[in-house]
C-alpha cells in the first residue's frame, strides 16, 4: 500500500437501475421503455459497461489502500475525513455534487464511458487510474481550482453549491421574498433566484441569459455566454420571471456578487419556500416565512485533479 489513506469511490446508479426499482423488475421497465418506442438495449449496454468500470476502478484501489464504496444518495450524510481521497465515476453532474461536501480533499474525476459522456468534469479514464492516484498519494499531482457559493440562514442552516444555488418555491407557483443587494432592496414575486458560480456560467445561468437576451437583445449576453473562469470571484444572481405588481418590483433581477459582498433574500412565504443546489432537490433547506439566507462566495474552493 502507498499510504493509508481512505480512498473513497463515489458511484451512481445506473438509469437501468433506477428503472428496476421504479417498475420492480426488468420485465416491466423493458415494456414501459419499449412501449413508448426507445431501444431498451441502450440501458442494459450503459449498464453494462458503467458496471465494468466501477468493477476495474475498484479492483485498482484496492491495491492501494483502504476503499469505502459511496453511492450518490449517501453524499448528503457521508463524514468525509480530511485527509481522504475522493474517486467519483462520472458524470459530470457527479463531480459537482460531491465537490460541496468535501473540505479541500482532492478530487479524481473518472469517465466510465467516454463514448457516451462528454466529460467536461472528467479528465481521465477508467485506465488511468493507478498512474493518477499514484501521484495523488505522493502529493505531486496537478489541481484546478473550483470556486463555490455558500448559503448561510438565520436558524442555522447552510449549503454549498458548485455550480448553482436555487431559491423560491418547491413547486410551479411564485415565491415571495425581499431581495437585497449591497445598499439596495425591493419585494419581489417571482418563479424563484438562481446564484451561479463560474463552474455553473455555462449551465443554468447560460440559458437563463439566453431567454433574456432573445427578449431583451442586451450585449450583455455576448460578454457572458461563454462562462467564466471556474475559479472565478464572483458569483452571477438571475431572478426568473419577476412579476411587477403594486407591492413587487422588477429592478433587481440580475447583477454580480463580488468578492466580499452578500445576497439577501427574506422569505414571505408561508409554506413551501426551498433552497438547494446543484440540482439536489432531495437535500433542501426550508425558506418559508421569516427566514434570511445569506449567498456569499465560500472561502473553500474545489480542489479538481488535473
Amino acid at each position: 500500500m502507498l499510504q493509508e489513506r481512505k480512498l473513497i469511490l463515489v458511484t451512481r446508479k445506473t438509469r437501468l437501475q433506477e428503472l428496476k426499482e421504479k417498475y420492480c423488475t426488468l420485465g416491466q421497465a423493458k415494456f414501459y421503455i419499449e412501449h413508448l418506442g426507445e431501444r431498451f438495449d441502450d440501458y442494459v449496454t450503459e449498464d453494462t459497461l458503467y458496471s465494468e468500470a466501477v468493477k476495474t476502478v475498484l479492483a485498482q484501489l484496492k491495491q492501494a489502500g483502504r476503499v469505502q464504496l459511496l453511492e450518490r444518495s449517501m453524499l448528503a450524510t457521508y463524514l468525509f475525513s480530511h485527509d481522504d481521497v475522493v474517486i467519483v465515476l462520472g458524470q459530470d453532474g457527479l463531480v459537482a455534487n460531491t465537490l460541496k461536501y468535501l473540505k479541500g480533499q482532492p478530487l479524481i474525476a473518472i469517465n466510465p464511458i467516454p463514448d457516451l459522456f462528454d466529460g467536461v468534469l472528467l479528465p481521465f479514464c477508467v485506465a488511468d487510474i493507478s498512474d493518477v492516484l499514484r501521484t495523488v498519494l505522493n502529493n505531486n499531482m496537478g489541481i484546478k481550482h473550483v470556486s463555490m457559493a455558500q448559503v448561510t440562514t438565520n436558524l442555522g442552516d447552510s449549503l454549498l453549491a458548485v455550480n448553482d444555488v436555487f431559491i423560491g418555491p418547491k413547486s410551479h407557483t411564485s415565491a415571495r421574498y425581499e431581495i437585497c443587494i449591497g445598499e439596495n432592496k425591493e419585494q419581489q414575486s417571482s418563479s424563484g433566484v438562481i446564484v451561479s458560480t463560474g463552474l455553473g456560467s455555462t449551465g443554468w445561468f447560460k440559458s437563463i441569459l439566453a431567454g433574456a437576451s432573445g427578449i431583451a437583445q442586451r450585449p450583455l449576453h455576448k460578454q457572458l455566454s461563454k462562462g467564466l473562469a471556474w475559479d472565478s470571484s464572483d458569483l452571477y444572481y438571475t431572478v426568473r420571471e419577476p412579476f411587477p405588481s403594486a407591492v413587487t418590483q422588477t429592478n433587481l433581477v440580475f447583477g454580480k456578487i463580488s468578492n466580499q459582498m452578500t445576497l439577501k433574500l427574506t422569505s414571505k412565504m408561508a409554506e413551501n419556500g426551498v433552497i438547494f443546489s446543484d440540482g439536489m432537490e432531495n437535500d433542501p433547506i426550508q425558506f418559508n416565512a421569516g427566514t434570511t439566507a445569506t449567498i456569499c462566495l465560500c472561502k473553500t474552493q474545489g480542489r479538481l485533479v488535473v
